[in-house]
């Protein structure tokens, strides 16, 4: 659904009310939790019946995303945008430590318990997005434009504004060649010995150091040389990550992870706010349909790039290329993308 749905929803997220939007993701998802839980609960669950619905899941999820990123420059001003930014990350970062641990707790009085907290958290977000009160300027109309032109002026615009260009394409090949989160099971039984309990602690390591940066900037945010500070960060993040791959210390490696979280957080945040402030609102769905399919697919393949070299090279040579790798890119577009490397402030960004 991510692949079929991000672009079309991006260009929904100009043309319609983007908090409607993200609305009625929520409202088919508490609807498919209900599925889930009914499922399990009359004991008719089948392998079809569950991806069926997590594909309907899966689809509103899609539709759903431009509208919520696009949605926050809406609601705050321009200059309060980094720290809105680093608030809903450091939040969104949270919830993926915190919901598997909650649902795992739930699963141990069975899965139609777990599925019906989904139902009425979904519920609960459809109920606070409907609640907001901003004023929206209304948007863009479909006019005599046909929608394949409509979804090819996201990608025309990221490509002919290099600063977008290069803070899309920065955190792109920087999590594509920095996968190492996908060699942790391995790392946990052969390397550092520290069996299913390390591997947990493992996995929340980056995020523990994503929430503590996140939040961090949340108090203080960036103010000069924000782009300088992305490029440091990102080299930042290949550093680290050669470093887990060299370490066979247990509290080295989680401090390794950790500093990955933290450094992934500041390169999240200005991408995150150096797109929006240089987007128009009109085209601000678009644009984030493009950066959340890139990033999306950068994900996926990191981890199936890592598989690959894991098993050409072997498992620590491929953590250590890859975290070169990353060093080498941050290179490549500090000369190769000017307009990124000099960006000072925030408030230097504009569309035009």
């Amino acid at each position: 659904p991510t692949a079929l749905f991000t672009l079309p929803a991006g260009d929904a997220a100009d043309r319609f009310d983007r908090r409607l939007l993200a609305a009625s993701s929520y409202a088919v998802q508490a609807v498919g939790a209900g599925l889930l839980w009914w499922l399990s609960f009359a004991d008719l669950a089948t392998p079809h019946s569950l991806y069926a619905v997590l594909a309907m899941i899966g689809t509103a999820r899609a539709l759903a995303a431009p509208a919520q990123q696009s949605l926050l420059p809406m609601l705050v001003p321009a200059a309060a945008l980094a720290r809105a930014v680093a608030w809903t990350s450091s939040a969104f970062k949270l919830a993926m430590v915190l919901g598997p641990a909650v649902g795992g707790a739930l699963l141990l009085g069975g899965p139609a318990r777990a599925y019906a907290t989904a139902a009425s958290l979904f519920a609960l977000a459809l109920v606070a997005m409907l609640a907001i009160r901003a004023r929206f300027p209304r948007q863009i109309g479909g006019g005599d434009i046909s929608a394949l032109r409509r979804l090819l002026a996201g990608i025309d615009y990221v490509w002919r504004k290099p600063i977008v260009l290069g803070a899309i394409s920065l955190d792109l090949f920087a999590v594509l060649l920095g996968g190492a989160t996908a060699l942790l099971p391995i790392y946990a039984r052969d390397i550092l010995a520290v069996g299913p309990q390390g591997l947990g602690v493992m996995r929340s390591a980056p995020a523990v150091g994503a929430i503590a940066m996140g939040l961090w900037l949340a108090a203080r945010p960036l103010e000069r040389k924000v782009g300088r500070v992305m490029l440091a960060a990102v080299g930042s993040f290949g550093a680290a990550t050669i470093v887990f791959g060299l370490s066979t210390n247990f509290v080295l490696s989680l401090a390794a992870l950790a500093a990955m979280g933290a450094a992934d957080m500041i390169s999240v945040l200005v991408r995150q706010t150096t797109i929006q402030l240089a987007t128009p609102d009109g085209m601000r769905g678009r644009v984030s349909s493009v950066n959340s399919l890139f990033i999306g697919a950068s994900n996926e393949l990191g981890e199936f790039e890592s598989g690959v070299t894991a098993a050409w090279f072997g498992t620590v040579p491929a953590v250590i290329v890859g975290g070169v790798g990353t060093v080498a890119v941050v290179a490549i577009w500090a000369w190769r993308f000017p307009a990124l490397r000099r960006l000072d402030r925030f408030t230097d960004v504009t569309p035009r």
